[in-house]
């Protein structure tokens, strides 16, 4: 397989960290998107969105959006898994998952803030206001559900780290690099932390990517 995707982009970051919990390997094929190079050929005719990851197959199938991938390779490839064994627990791990993918990232990254700055023209003060106040509400929610409901464990829900594991690293990884303060959420660097020492995290790392500046 090969991955093309971005070191700091965070929906890459979540694929690389699932194929490494799934003990898969794979090629990494990179893609400047803060130069553009999404939207060069062949990158569009692999994905008509211009965005990373996209995940070849080796017998040349295309897969695109990270969480759909994951969930393809959660279907395909079942061991470890992923995702819990009960439709309600499931239910639970898709609904953080998708806290982070649907409602914080899309609001922040980078094609987002580059037409806040670009086409809007607002300052980079304003700039990273709008992005501390969508990641500071989104991790607000999240903190607080994962402090409170029973099904917590070690990771986001119980003792094995899964789906919803793989959406918040790297957003708490993003939001340590616009300086966010992650102080307000105890559980949720609690977690991060116990994900950090599981070699799959650690390896997908941007800093560990053969792109990373």
């Amino acid at each position: 397989m090969k991955l093309h995707g971005y070191f700091r982009s965070s929906a890459a970051y979540r694929v690389r960290i699932a194929l490494g919990l799934k003990g898969l390997p794979y090629e990494y094929v990179p893609v400047h998107i803060a130069k553009g190079r999404q939207f060069d050929a062949p990158f569009t005719v692999m994905n008509p969105q211009s965005l990373v990851p996209v995940l070849e197959e080796d017998g040349g199938r295309l897969l695109a959006q990270s969480i759909a991938i994951i969930e393809y390779l959660e279907e395909t490839r079942p061991g470890p898994a992923l995702l819990p064994a009960t439709p309600e627990a499931r239910q639970r791990v898709r609904s953080l998952a998708l806290l982070v993918a649907c409602e914080i990232h899309p609001l922040n990254n980078l094609r987002v803030l580059k037409y806040l700055t670009d086409v809007l023209q607002v300052t980079e003060a304003q700039k990273l206001a709008w992005y501390t106040h969508w990641v500071a509400t989104g991790l607000e929610a999240l903190e607080r559900r994962l402090a409170a409901e029973p099904e917590t464990g070690r990771f986001c829900h119980g003792d094995l780290p899964g789906l919803a594991d793989i959406c918040l690293v790297p957003q708490l990884a993003n939001a340590r690099r616009f300086s966010v303060d992650l102080a307000p959420y105890p559980t949720l660097r609690r977690i991060d932390e116990a994900c950090a020492v599981l070699p799959a995290f650690a390896a997908a790392l941007p800093a560990n990517q053969p792109d990373a500046e």
